[in-house]
């Protein structure tokens, strides 16, 4: 079997993204989807995106955590998919793309690209965590300094504390004069990652709330780099929600399994 691949990333999270217009890649096929992701002995990456038609939007995404399973919504993976599609030279009627949250507009503003996230309903505790689903469901955490945080440890303790919703993200988060820093532990990766879109819009809505931050754009430090996340409050709802930062498209490839 010979797949072509494009690997992207966007602020340090990496993907394989696979044109699948012609409906080949067998989506069920977890040990591939896995085997693709290892760092050892595959491509590796965070996830894997399929990229498929769609009869209303302009394209369909559909996305697979690093351990084979289709997971949640991905705020840097659907970035980085916007860019492969421009890239395909895809006709765009609506520029909107469907996701398993639902359909996501986006828009190229000076050559960088934003993407509209779902509308955030409340921030609720849960299982004694400070919770809200931005398309993926995330748990936030204030700590004093997150750099001396051992993520993975109590990342995946507070993660498998939801075993409800099979998982949670838990964001670190410290701040450091007016800079925000964010570390997060994946669900599905099973690991902390360079930086998470889905968390960071988490982290900002949060920090806007709780810490009554009176701006409306909040820039988030992760390891990869800065997201800007973009939105409108209502109470404890929050709508028109847009996510910017860094894409780059790493290389094109060939594997034969």
């Amino acid at each position: 079997m010979k797949i072509n691949f494009t690997k992207y990333e966007g602020n340090g999270n990496d993907f394989i993204i696979i044109d699948d217009r012609k409906d080949e890649f067998s989506d069920d096929n977890f040990l591939l989807i896995s085997k693709l992701c290892d760092r050892k002995f595959g491509i590796g990456a965070d996830g894997l995106i399929l990229l498929r038609k769609h009869k209303v939007y302009d394209f369909q995404m559909i996305y697979f955590n690093s351990d084979g399973n289709e997971s949640s919504m991905c705020g840097n993976g659907g970035r980085c998919l916007v860019s492969y599609a421009l890239q395909l030279d895809i006709n765009l009627k609506t520029n909107s793309f469907l996701a398993i949250d639902g359909f996501h507009k986006f828009k190229v503003v000076d050559n960088e690209i934003y993407l509209k996230m779902n509308d955030v309903k409340e921030i609720v505790v849960k299982n004694g965590h400070n919770f809200l689903d931005t398309g993926s469901p995330h748990v936030v955490q204030i700590v004093d300094n997150v750099d001396e945080v051992n993520v993975y440890e109590q990342g995946k303790k507070i993660r498998n504390q939801f075993q409800e919703m099979n998982g949670v993200n838990v964001n670190f988060v410290s701040f450091n004069n007016d800079i925000i820093k964010c570390r997060t532990f994946e669900r599905g990766v099973e690991n902390e990652t360079l930086s998470c879109g889905t968390g960071v819009v988490a982290v900002a809505l949060y920090v806007f709330k709780k810490k009554k931050i009176s701006d409306d754009k909040i820039i988030v430090s992760t390891k990869g780099g800065n997201l800007s996340v973009y939105f409108k409050n209502n109470g404890n709802s929050f709508h028109e929600i847009w996510l910017k930062g860094n894409i780059n498209k790493i290389f094109d490839g060939l594997i034969e399994l």
